[in-house]
């Protein structure tokens, strides 16, 4: 009888505790469900600071690239351009021979600096990894309210934690102990520029990281840096100009969709990244503006002459300046409302003054 009590007493016991773990599980996964959308709903919502996130269990995915809980997308770290880290073995084995070739080989004839895998991008995640380790939480801000994510869904970020009693801000930490350039190319820093000027400045002059000559690092920054300033100063008389106004609208901002649709019928000056050209060779060719994936803004040019003398097509990939009356239609094929701008004249489109890219109204102008 006494064996049988006990049987059922310990069989009581095990459902208890069984019940028990049920429900703190359910618990934890409703409180981590509340905590993700507690998340996602300040990295949506404007305004500079984000605020504070936990570390993912593995958040350095290289210099310039972390990730945080209740986020499946990474953070683009502002104002930061670490050299990539080695996506194979093979290359890895490349660079570790003739070097000089190795770089030489991954740019081949192109006009621009490209990226590509170095040991210092591997050293500048090692780097992060050291800077975050033992950190359990970060704090998240902007460099403007309205810039939320990047044309690729990326949050964008600066991260700070707190290290010796203060916030240090890693982006600039980042640039100071040489593992990354300032880096401009899409728009100055508008909070911390001279922060991140001075910060460059002591890292070449102590020759860390990618400024010390005998480093395996890119050997082209003095070429990059005229080409990324030039476009943030584009950026920046953009900002200037269009300060105060409505008709202004950079479509790198959260709301540039909604202020578009407000000017249905209005001349609007916008400023975007050409994201792709589409020659029409019986109708239009149409150039989309970098916005959010799936919804980019379409420059019509009917005429070809136009298009050509616009110089807009030398562009792809850089920032433009274009004036049009925002007009809607109705795609055929998907049935989907789309704004455009029908661009008529070549000067409707201002292109920025970029090395090595003459400005087309000289080049028309030359006999």
């Amino acid at each position: 009888m006494r064996v049988t009590a006990a049987r059922a007493l310990s069989a009581a016991l095990a459902s208890a505790i069984l019940l028990s773990g049920c429900a703190e599980s359910r618990q934890a996964r409703r409180y981590s469900r509340e905590k993700v959308q507690r998340s996602l709903e300040r990295l949506e919502a404007p305004g500079l600071v984000i605020g504070e996130f936990s570390l993912s269990a593995e958040p350095v995915l290289d210099g310039d690239t972390i990730r945080v809980e209740g986020l499946e997308s990474t953070l683009r770290l502002l104002a930061l351009d670490a050299e990539e880290t080695f996506k194979s073995e093979y290359n890895r084995r490349e660079a570790e021979g003739d070097w000089p070739k190795y770089l030489a080989d991954r740019r081949g004839g192109g006009g621009r600096p490209v990226k590509s895998g170095t040991p210092m991008g591997e050293e500048a995640k090692r780097f992060a990894a050291r800077f975050f380790d033992g950190v359990s939480a970060v704090r998240l801000e902007r460099d403007h309210p309205k810039e939320i994510r990047d044309a690729f869904d990326r949050y964008l970020a600066y991260a700070f934690v707190r290290k010796g009693g203060r916030w240090l801000n890693y982006n600039v930490e980042c640039v100071r102990a040489g593992m990354s350039p300032y880096f401009t190319k899409y728009s100055f820093s508008r909070r911390f520029h001279d922060e991140f000027v001075a910060a460059e400045k002591q890292a070449r002059a102590a020759r860390r990281g990618i400024w010390n000559p005998g480093s395996r690092s890119y050997k082209d920054y003095d070429e990059r840096r005229p080409w990324w300033d030039a476009r943030a100063k584009f950026i920046k008389e953009f900002e200037r100009d269009g300060r105060g106004r409505d008709d202004y609208i950079e479509l790198t901002h959260w709301d540039s969709l909604a202020r578009l649709n407000k000017k249905v019928g209005q001349e609007v000056t916008v400023l975007g990244s050409v994201s792709r050209i589409i020659r029409g060779d019986r109708g239009p060719t149409r150039v989309m503006l970098s916005r959010r994936r799936a919804s980019d803004l379409a420059l019509v040019f009917f005429d070809k002459d136009v298009f050509a003398g616009s110089g807009i097509a030398r562009y792809d990939g850089e920032f433009v300046r274009v004036s049009g009356v925002v007009n809607e239609y109705v795609n055929k094929y998907n049935r989907r409302r789309q704004l455009q701008l029908i661009i008529n004249l070549p000067s409707q489109v201002v292109v920025s003054d970029l090395p090595g890219m003459e400005d087309p109204a000289q080049a028309a102008a030359r006999p």
